[in-house]
């Protein structure tokens, strides 16, 4: 069986919290979080970037005493937490760390999964702080610390979801996914990390397309080509370094609004996809995303969609059940072939992070979501509600809107306050200071001295700010 891991997040920790005890008490598997965007971003909830932002679209965790409230009640020892977060990620890495110490938990006993994966941000979903090349250098220093600290963790979590979103094809999401994953480990080898000590831990974050064949073909397309960049590119030798471990979320950009009712089946077939292509970890969204923070309702079917495939289907009792089928295979073959070839277009610029600021990536991008676009548009593409079977008297539909406090705001605001002013600022000012020391070493990993920072109850803002004034922050060019 997989993990059923269905994502929540808004409002205080402390709101996020009875969310997930909803969820659990409702037989999910697998914590999943989702941050508001000051978060994501690197801002305390104080600052005027944030004003009206604060736990709108995610969970507010400004410090430590954030991450305490949204846990509070819940074993980490006992179930995997995924945090889907990237530009500050060391910073709630380091806060989970510290919270899992302060409650006595061995290190290696915790499992779960922080996203980390800053190079898709620049392809795809455009949230970024700092410029590339010290980005990539805080995804090598979380993957370093949890090789050597947290034997169990993800350090990572290497995403084609969003880069599917954007509007790349199945075997660009495959591909381009694969060059990022080629950039961590090369940074992390260089760093004198063997790839053998944390290849095993490495992670992966694909979507679930509606095209239900190809979409189980590039699962197994892509279980063949990370086994040959490992074994071949990088000499690894034990067989857990070669075997993909993925999470799959269903397409969000395949919901509507017309006859939104219809993204139950929609998310349902691409649940199968998933679970025949062999992911370890699934959330299927709910079918009211495309207008709101999706209600309890549409997460318990959601989830009941999973433990529908799961406990009735009775599919879960053969590997591979496709496998040997003329047509899958044919896929399968073809799609590593696609992907072969992309990696080498990216080696012949390079590498990723020069294809990146070349702009290579996020053309080939542009150019596949236009198409789509002209394709839905003319109906070859057809999307039911959309442009088939439409409803020409269909009402607007009576959608709860997931309710934002206006309170929220000012109670996350009141509680940072009380947190600086109950902390030992000497040692905060004395703490960052040493950040800064550290980060001009680019050897050095920055996850210690970022977890005595989160201990003594700096913020995340104050962390992100101080490394601003040594790194800056990265502007894109203009793609054309």
């Amino acid at each position: 069986d997989w993990t059923m891991r269905q994502i929540a997040g808004f409002g205080t920790g402390s709101d996020t919290n009875q969310r997930y005890k909803f969820l659990l008490k409702s037989g999910q598997t697998g914590l999943s979080t989702d941050f508001d965007m000051p978060t994501l971003m690197g801002y305390d909830s104080d600052h005027p970037m944030a004003h009206g932002e604060v736990g709108r679209e995610g969970v507010a965790i400004d410090t430590l005493d954030d991450m305490e409230a949204l846990f509070k009640g819940i074993d980490l020892t006992a179930i995997s937490v995924s945090m889907t977060i990237n530009p500050s990620a060391w910073v709630l890495y380091s806060m989970y760390i510290a919270l899992a110490e302060s409650r006595g938990y061995d290190l290696n006993k915790l499992s779960g999964t922080i996203q980390a994966d800053i190079l898709k941000e620049y392809i795809a979903q455009k949230e970024w702080i700092f410029p590339i090349r010290p980005s990539v250098r805080l995804a090598r220093d979380c993957i370093a610390y949890g090789a050597r600290n947290m034997r169990r963790y993800n350090p990572i979590n290497i995403s084609g979801y969003h880069i599917s979103e954007a509007g790349a094809t199945a075997v660009q999401e495959a591909a381009f996914t694969m060059a990022n994953t080629i950039a961590y480990v090369e940074e992390v080898t260089k760093a004198g990390v063997d790839v053998d000590e944390f290849a095993p831990r490495l992670s992966f974050f694909f979507v679930s397309q509606a095209d239900f064949f190809e979409e189980i073909a590039k699962f197994r397309a892509l279980r063949r080509v990370y086994a040959k960049i490992m074994r071949h590119r990088f000499g690894a030798k034990n067989p857990e370094s070669m075997r993909l471990r993925f999470h799959t979320q269903t397409a969000a950009a395949t919901l509507t609004k017309p006859q939104y009712m219809v993204n139950v089946v929609r998310t349902a077939f691409q649940a199968l996809a998933a679970v025949l292509g062999g992911t370890q970890s699934l959330h299927t969204n709910g079918m009211d995303e495309a207008f709101t923070i999706p209600s309890e309702e549409a997460m318990r079917l959601s989830l009941r969609t999973q433990q529908v495939i799961a406990d009735e289907t009775n599919i879960t009792s053969v590997v591979d059940p496709l496998g040997g089928s003329y047509m899958v295979e044919t896929l399968t073959t073809q799609m590593e072939r696609d992907i072969f070839t992309i990696l080498d277009t990216v080696d012949s610029m390079g590498g990723t992070i020069k294809a990146i600021e070349d702009g290579w990536f996020q053309r080939k991008i542009a150019e596949s979501s236009y198409d789509f676009a002209i394709r839905k548009a003319s109906g070859e593409n057809p999307v039911i509600g959309v442009n088939k079977y439409i409803e020409d008297n269909e009402s607007e539909p009576q959608i709860g809107l997931h309710p934002y406090d206006p309170e929220t705001e000012a109670r996350q605001v009141a509680n940072l306050t009380h947190t600086r002013t109950n902390r030992d600022e000497g040692k905060v000012q004395a703490l960052l200071k040493e950040l800064i020391i550290h980060a001009r070493e680019e050897s050095k990993n920055l996850m210690p001295i970022t977890i005595e920072l989160v201990k003594a109850r700096a913020s995340m803002g104050e962390i992100v700010e101080t490394l601003k004034s040594l790194w800056g922050t990265y502007r894109e060019n203009p793609v054309i």
